[in-house]
């Protein structure tokens, strides 16, 4: 049995709890403790991505009685489907936006430092054409901006006649040279479940599958919530002091039901992922679309390579997962052949999809104008922005590199409701992550050990300790991918695994890794699946229909055929 916190439960008269954190059944007894007792929180939640996630890790670890609900599961929206960038961002600093970017490469050097093995340095290479933007010493002045701010020098300049040994297939015809510099690059939903965990263990309670249907008054003022179980459907009311809708693209929804207008403009960001033989790269290749001139970029991640970005209003329901269109595929693999003339990628290479859409907070604030005819998507700034209505603290907008220091802020907006717990001397700096690089070692020498310990933290002995529940020897991994069986067997035990989706998709990301490949593993994921989380014959099946449903519809390669018949646009 992993030595797994039994934690103090926060609900009525402290009582304790029989069950860990988010194994099987912890949830259900949270919720009729939560339906049957009448307690107030400190702060209520409503969003389980990174913002969310941010907030509950930092109020929970000061002190506070915090709970956190998720309509979906943890991660389900944008902060599964990132660029898994954790980056300064050199278009805001190149756009003026001159306290985003310092504030970004900040928090980069933060992360870089205490997650190592889940924020991990991903050097970046653009290259220049002649007497095309930008040139070098443009793009190196810009860049001794963005190394100041990191208090290191990353940027190298690279003559073209190297780039076969940087770069190799990249477009030589006019190569001037690379300009080598640094950002990084995550896991974003584990980022998001290690966030979690620590708040878990201050003793926050974080539930998903909950769904907030609308904010109660009492004396003009937001004191609760009214909440949904989407599994059971068994609805409640709970009380708090304060609550906080970081919901990212469905800010609006809970603002609007008080009143307030539209402000949230949602951008899809669509990604292709081939197999890493086809596009082998060592670094992140970024360079301007021949098309429009929008800058995207191929990068290697989890042993696979990434194309992306779009940014497209998203138009369709925001209950449903975003696709990529046929028409976002087709820009995508135009990009990467023209950048790696020799590669020839065509649709059969491509392995899998993801679309994120972007909660961005648009320029104009009028309600009644429609906010994806205002102005092109890229010219949208990225800031965050807080808002109070009546008592709900609404926060959209920022980046995931910047997720601590948003939550930081509305901290700060919650000094007057909590006094006693929260003051401005104690919200200058986030909470630090512990680094157990050197303080957790195992017995023998373990493959990729600094990857599991930034996933998994201090845990991380006890998840490859699980190897032996997978039917498999320590080290034992999933295909060619790097992610361990052992972490599969920890997520159905500890992780509030709900569907196999959750499991496949966010828990770990070999559904995006193998695509339709990982049909050879499945019988051993029945079996994980049967013994952790007692799934029967039937339940298996409900659950593959509904795992192949949503990778066809939302993560595999689109076709005209299937977007006619959904009416989906670009």
């Amino acid at each position: 049995m992993p030595q797994v916190q039994v934690m103090t439960n926060r609900l009525g008269k402290h009582q304790s709890q029989a069950l860990p954190v988010w194994s099987p059944g912890w949830r259900e007894k949270q919720l009729d403790a939560i339906s049957s007792q009448k307690f107030e929180w400190d702060l209520i939640v409503v969003g389980g991505g990174i913002t969310g996630a941010g907030i509950y890790r930092e109020t929970a670890g000061r002190g506070l009685r915090v709970l956190l609900l998720e309509q979906k599961d943890f991660a389900w929206g944008t902060s599964s489907r990132s660029s898994k960038m954790v980056h300064g961002g050199l278009r805001y600093l190149g756009s003026g936006q001159f306290g985003l970017a310092r504030d970004s490469v900040r928090e980069r050097q933060n992360l870089l430092r205490e997650l190592p093995g889940l924020v991990d340095p991903l050097p970046f290479l653009m290259g220049h054409y002649h007497k095309q933007f930008p040139g070098p010493w443009v793009f190196d002045k810009l860049l001794a901006i963005y190394d100041w701010m990191a208090g290191k020098r990353y940027r190298q300049f690279i003559p073209g006649m190297a780039s076969d040994c940087w770069a190799p297939g990249i477009e030589k015809q006019g190569l001037d040279g690379l300009t080598r510099f640094a950002d990084a690059v995550t896991d974003d939903a584990r980022l998001v479940l290690r966030v979690l965990h620590d708040g878990n263990e201050a003793g926050g309670t974080a539930l998903n599958y909950v769904k907030v249907s609308k904010p109660l008054h009492r004396n003009g003022q937001v004191c609760g919530v009214e909440l949904q179980d989407q599994i059971s459907g068994m609805v409640c009311t709970v009380a708090a002091k304060a609550v906080v809708n970081a919901t990212g693209v469905w800010t609006d929804t809970l603002r609007q039901a008080l009143g307030q207008g539209r402000s949230i403009r949602p951008l899809r960001g669509s990604h292709l992922v081939v197999p890493y033989w086809r596009l082998p790269v060592a670094f992140s290749i970024s360079f301007f679309h021949p098309e429009d001139k929008r800058p995207v970029f191929v990068f290697p991640w989890e042993g696979v390579t990434v194309v992306g970005t779009t940014d497209l209003d998203h138009r369709e329901e925001l209950s449903q997962e975003a696709s990529m269109t046929v028409k976002e595929m087709e820009y995508l693999l135009c990009a990467a052949n023209h950048q790696f003339v020799q590669a020839g990628l065509e649709v059969g290479d491509v392995i899998s999809t993801w679309s994120g859409v972007r909660p961005v907070v648009s320029k104009d604030q009028d309600a009644e104008v429609d906010l994806a005819q205002k102005n092109d998507p890229s010219d949208e700034k990225r800031e965050h922005v807080i808002w109070n209505d009546q008592g709900l603290l609404s926060v959209a907008g920022g980046k995931l590199t910047t997720y601590r220091l948003i939550a930081l802020e509305m901290l700060r907006e919650l000094i007057p409701l909590m006094p006693e717990k929260l003051n401005s001397r104690t919200l200058e700096q986030p909470l630090p992550f512990v680094n157990y690089e050197r303080r957790v070692r195992p017995r023998r020498r373990v493959a990729n050990w600094a990857r599991m310990l930034g996933r998994y933290g201090h845990y991380a002995p006890t998840v490859y300790a699980s190897a032996g529940e997978a039917q498999g020897p320590p080290g034992d991994r999933v295909a060619w991918t790097d992610t361990h069986w052992s972490e599969l067997v920890w997520a159905c035990r500890f992780e509030s695994v709900a569907h196999l989706d959750d499991l496949l998709l966010r828990r770990t990301r070999i559904g995006l890794l193998m695509g339709t490949s990982l049909g050879s593993e499945l019988d051993r994921i029945r079996q994980i699946c049967a013994l952790h989380l007692g799934w029967d014959d039937e339940r298996w099946s409900e659950e593959l229909e509904r795992y192949f449903t949503i990778t066809q519809r939302h993560y595999a390669v689109p076709s005209v055929e299937a977007e006619r018949a959904e009416g989906v646009g670009s």
